[in-house]
């Protein structure tokens, strides 16, 4: 049985119990919107409009995310069609809560009248942020461990503090931190996501790009500590193409276990290969046919100027929207330290 050492019940409201599970993902998605918003105030972009977003998101991320889980898990489910919708006994996946959040922007972006790459850039380091929070909930609840290791790489290598290597001793073993290695994972990439939309020669849709190379690549590296993986039976060479990539970490890590009857290829590792593989490709397509003709930091501007409206509550048409854009984005430039306090 795991040894929870901390209380993953922050309190309780008579027979309710608040878990902080629920209360880190709400601090990830509020830390996330405040990131949005802030960055939106440079393209003249309303704070209610990612507001809006975040009411539609983050249902749409949880209902991926378990639609995601299920559908690896079918054989759990099938003939227990009701367990589906019980997502408070566990079972979600990351990558299909970005997909719901993904295709929920998309039809939002649409129907506001913006472009939808110029708009994921913007969120970008939202979801990247939220994601370096929301690994803390896995800690609290002992989840997203890896394999066994030993207290003193975790004391004396890593020089972890006492309250994690203690909640890491799980089932009589310690386990490696995988939550922690992708919280730490996600925090340098916000830096350098924060450092690249800086930069004059990004075109739209490359933050977002840039966002998913660098996760996926961690998420690469870091599924195969873990012993909770999905899974699937593949090509053997397949599963020696993956494993080869992964050999240099064997100097410092040992893979967590996988049940050979269950799989023998994770399935966030192949997906994320297919990621990485996808937004460089993408990157280089929208370059080379013009698609990505439009620089991160040029105004942004919607179909439907109607639904801006300006400080003085006055409609404002596309012309003075862009103008507003504009001249958000040359103050921006005058004042390098304004958007990323």
């Amino acid at each position: 049985m795991k040894t929870l050492i901390l209380n993953p019940i922050a309190f309780t409201l008579g027979s309710i119990e608040v878990h902080w599970y629920g209360i880190i993902l709400g601090t990830a998605a509020l830390v996330g919107l405040l990131l949005a918003v802030q960055e939106g105030k440079r393209f003249g972009i309303k704070p209610d409009f990612f507001m809006d977003l975040l009411l539609l998101g983050v249902p749409s991320a949880i209902i991926g995310a378990r639609i995601y889980y299920v559908a690896f898990m079918w054989e759990d489910y099938k003939g227990r069609f009701l367990d589906v919708f019980k997502i408070w006994e566990g079972g979600i996946a990351i990558y299909g809560a970005l997909i719901g959040a993904f295709i929920c922007g998309f039809f939002y972006f649409r129907y506001k009248g913006y472009n939808f790459w110029r708009m994921v850039d913007i969120c970008a380091p939202s979801l990247l942020a939220g994601q370096m929070i929301g690994r803390w909930g896995n800690f609290m609840n002992q989840e997203a461990y890896g394999g066994e290791t030993t207290e003193a790489f975790l004391r004396d290598t890593l020089h972890l503090p006492n309250f994690i290597v203690e909640q890491m001793l799980i089932n009589g073993a310690y386990r490696h931190p995988a939550f922690l290695y992708e919280s730490l994972w996600s925090l340098v990439g916000l830096v350098i996501l924060f450092i690249l939309r800086r930069q004059r020669f990004l075109r739209a849709g490359e933050l977002v790009a840039s966002y998913v190379i660098w996760y996926s690549l961690g998420r690469f590296f870091i599924e195969a500590l873990r012993t909770d993986s999905l899974a699937f039976i593949g090509p053997s060479w397949l599963a020696s193409f993956i494993n080869a990539l992964w050999t240099p970490m064997e100097l410092v890590f040992m893979q967590g276990y996988l049940d050979p009857s269950y799989g023998n290829i994770r399935i966030s590792q192949a997906l994320a290969l297919l990621l990485i593989i996808g937004a460089i490709v993408l990157i280089i397509v929208r370059r080379r046919t013009g698609h990505a003709s439009a620089h991160y930091n040029d105004p942004i501007v919607t179909s439907k100027p109607e639904r801006n409206v300006d400080n003085n509550g006055k409609k404002a048409g596309a012309g003075e929207a862009a103008d507003s854009a504009s001249k958000k984005a040359k103050e921006s430039e005058a004042g390098p330290d304004r958007g990323n306090k």
